[in-house]
């Protein structure tokens, strides 16, 4: 039965406060408009009032979401706008084939996928994926026209194979300044694997900008107007030290150098290394990186079930531009790339990424303090901590999501330090004792996982180029009760200085 047509109006309610914000079109639509009041089958309300929200999106602007928005609803439309008619998985799919049958006329489409050493869909979703969340809600050094711009992304079958993907992208000559304090398998390869190829390395403190704009503009000189490259590898927070490089200042450095010397020729290429602090702590991009690089087999995948590494140039620098091109070359001919289970885990990870750093930095900044006050801890690196030497800069450069919890400078915008953090005890005979009387944790390599892992890096690292301490352990805390984490530590720093008193050591 239908009712006879009456006129009613719909008002705007003070209680819709937040609504008249987001959707000022919708509350002049309620202020003015006069509806019929018919007799309305439920199926057409949610059908009208799909058709009604798809109308409203195309007079506003898109709405700003959050990280953990983004996070949340990783490798799925961020909002549901697939049509009215949409029965959509909320899992993307793991698509294994590695070749597509060709059209009958012979001419693949522009999207159409070949062969998946050039592409697959689970891989290009995460990459879409990966390339969003560095520059989600981006207004990079206040360029409006770039808001809003996602970066190209790269998926490799390793972190590793990605820092020798982005190495074979740049012309040769080569040569990288690297951080002093470096995770050590980049020497390594560039040791073992790159030198005989020509490519060449220097260490340099990368938190002395000084120091570094006069290696960098000597290395230009050097290059006397010859081809080549120059990539300056900044690595924040470094493993296993814990430093913190200013990414805004060496890449403003890098960005006068190569306006003022070099040329097409000699190019100079800024990464940042940040698989320590991932999206949800630190985006180099929006800071001027011209490429940045993770393992995502650390946080990104954060189970300790996948080996992945990404590469996102950037799509606010030239040479970002530039050098996008040539490692999309470089990843489909040399064909490292990431495998579809791989890329799907790392998917799925991403999705909790977001509360998995939340409390990992939080428990990493606990024991931080504790570690620093423990009677048998000769020091403590964590970014966290006031007496870190770089904190003042981290404070400001891993500024993190906005997130209820107090931080841990008192603020109500959390400023998230990471999950990882080393401390230094007097030998390393009391450095292995300590990781021998560990429980709850697990003695491991690799970071980022649910569970605490603890490593005594020397004993790992080339006796060539080993860089740790012979008394440090480098801790990545995982997702246990932090009191739980500290009482294991607390007990294995008891057990390990009476074993070393006990041998004299």
């Amino acid at each position: 039965m239908i009712y006879p047509s009456r006129t009613i109006m719909i008002r705007y309610q003070p209680f819709c406060r937040s609504s008249r914000h987001l959707y000022p079109c919708l509350c002049r639509f309620a202020s003015t408009t006069s509806i019929p009041e018919t007799k309305l089958l439920p199926s057409a309300a949610g059908t009208s009032a799909f058709s009604l929200r798809d109308a409203l999106d195309k007079e506003r602007e898109r709405n700003t979401l959050s990280m953990s928005t983004l996070l949340s609803h990783a490798g799925l439309p961020v909002q549901n706008n697939a049509g009215a008619d949409a029965n959509e998985a909320l899992s993307p799919p793991i698509v294994l084939a590695t070749t597509y049958e060709r059209p009958p006329d012979g001419n693949y489409r522009e999207n159409d996928f070949i062969y998946s050493r050039h592409s697959n869909p689970t891989r290009k979703l995460l990459e879409d994926v990966a390339g969003e969340l560095e520059t989600a809600d981006s207004n990079p050094r206040g360029r409006d026209d770039a808001r809003g711009t996602s970066a190209p992304g790269y998926a490799f079958s390793s972190g590793m194979a990605a820092v020798a993907s982005l190495i074979l992208s740049h012309k040769s000559p080569v040569k990288l300044l690297v951080p002093r304090d470096v995770y050590h398998g980049v020497p390594t390869q560039l040791v073992a694997a790159l030198e005989d190829h020509g490519v060449l390395h220097r260490a340099v403190d990368m938190t002395d900008c000084e120091e570094l704009q006069r290696t960098i503009a000597q290395e230009v000189l050097n290059s006397s107007g010859r081809e080549g490259s120059l990539i300056v590898w900044i690595e924040t927070p470094s493993n296993p030290l814990c430093q913190v490089t200013d990414i805004r200042r060496v890449c403003d450095i890098v960005q006068e150098v190569r306006s003022e010397s070099a040329g097409e020729k000699f190019r100079i290429t800024s990464v940042v290394d940040s698989t320590w602090a991932p999206p949800c702590i630190t985006r180099p991009l929006l800071l001027g990186a011209d490429a940045v690089l993770h393992s995502g087999t650390k946080y990104l995948g954060g189970h300790s079930d996948v080996l992945l590494g990404i590469v996102c140039p950037s799509p606010f620098t030239a040479q970002g531009e530039w050098l996008s091109e040539r490692l999309g070359a470089v990843q489909s001919s040399v064909g490292a790339v990431a495998s579809p289970l791989d890329c799907w885990l790392t998917l799925r990870g991403l999705r909790t990424l977001h509360l998995r750093v939340e409390r990992q930095c939080r428990s990493a900044w606990k024991l931080a303090q504790y570690l620093e006050a423990h009677r048998d801890v000769v020091k403590c690196h964590y970014p966290g901590l006031k007496s870190h030497p770089q904190h003042a800069v981290a404070t400001q450069q891993m500024r993190g999501m906005k997130s209820s919890v107090v931080s841990t400078d008192g603020g109500n915008d959390s400023v998230f330090y990471g999950g990882m953090l080393s401390f230094e005890v007097q030998s390393e005979a009391m450095a292995m004792a300590v990781a021998g009387a560990v429980r709850i944790i697990r003695r491991a390599t690799s970071l980022g996982g649910t569970e605490t892992l603890i490593e005594h890096r020397a004993s790992i690292e080339p006796p060539e180029r080993r860089t740790s301490p012979p008394g440090l352990l480098r801790v990545s805390v995982g997702l246990e009760d932090v009191e739980d984490l500290w009482n294991d530590l607390e007990t294995a720093l008891m057990v390990a200085s009476k074993v070393c008193s006990t041998e004299g050591n």
